[in-house]
């Protein structure tokens, strides 16, 4: 069981709402480590992320994010261009929000979430 001071406090954490698409690989005071994976067709549930990370790029499927009003917050096929396998992106702290997998393929990245101190 995590530390309450280190465990997520929003109460659309990924983990408490979205458990279908995320599984915890490893979690400590600094880090979360997410396996995150959505299929083809398939959306999550809205859930949130609070702590900035970096998304290694498992595999990649075109995604739509969305938020709580179904309002298009990204859709990657406007990217320049689709990031490939084995890269490394970065994203800050995510309000709440749903992704659905628009493309042909599963989307899958490893999410190493990084705990600020307070």
């Amino acid at each position: 069981m995590a530390d309450p001071g280190t465990a997520a406090a929003h109460p659309l954490d990924a983990m408490a709402v979205s458990e279908a698409n995320h599984a915890v690989l490893l979690e400590n005071d600094r880090v979360r480590v997410l396996d995150t994976w959505i299929a083809p067709g398939e959306r999550t549930e809205i859930h949130s992320h609070e702590w900035p990370s970096a998304l290694y790029v498992i595999s990649w499927s075109d995604f739509v994010r969305y938020d709580t009003e179904g309002q298009v917050l990204v859709d990657s096929r406007r990217m320049e261009a689709s990031p490939a396998v084995g890269a490394v992106l970065w994203s800050a702290p995510l309000p709440p929000h749903y992704v659905r997998n628009v493309g042909t393929g599963e989307l899958r990245v490893i999410a190493v979430e990084l705990k600020g101190r307070s």
